[in-house]
């Protein structure tokens, strides 16, 4: 018998990852109570939003996109419609 066997894979070539490589943040245990993981709609946004760094300035982009497609569209086409239906 080979000692290829005794690899995990079956390879020679695959080694364990470093530990050096990225890992997603943990979701804090109040929002994990809650039911939010990285699987949720909710909980996607709030671990994209809690990976960005405020020092990085295409982080501080991100950011603003963000907030003006969550927040500004909605509010503006609220108000389009407030206008359209008074006329």
């Amino acid at each position: 018998m080979s000692e290829r066997r005794l690899d995990p894979s079956g390879d020679p070539g695959h080694h364990e990852l470093p530990s050096s490589l990225w890992t997603p943040p943990e979701m804090p245990e109040d929002l994990r109570r809650m039911g939010l993981t990285r699987n949720t709609e909710e909980g996607a946004w709030i671990e994209l939003v809690s990976t960005l760094d405020p020092s990085r300035p295409g982080h501080v982009v991100v950011a603003w996109l963000i907030l003006i497609v969550l927040v500004g569209m909605p509010a503006f086409f609220t108000i389009e419609n407030v206008v359209h239906a008074s006329r």
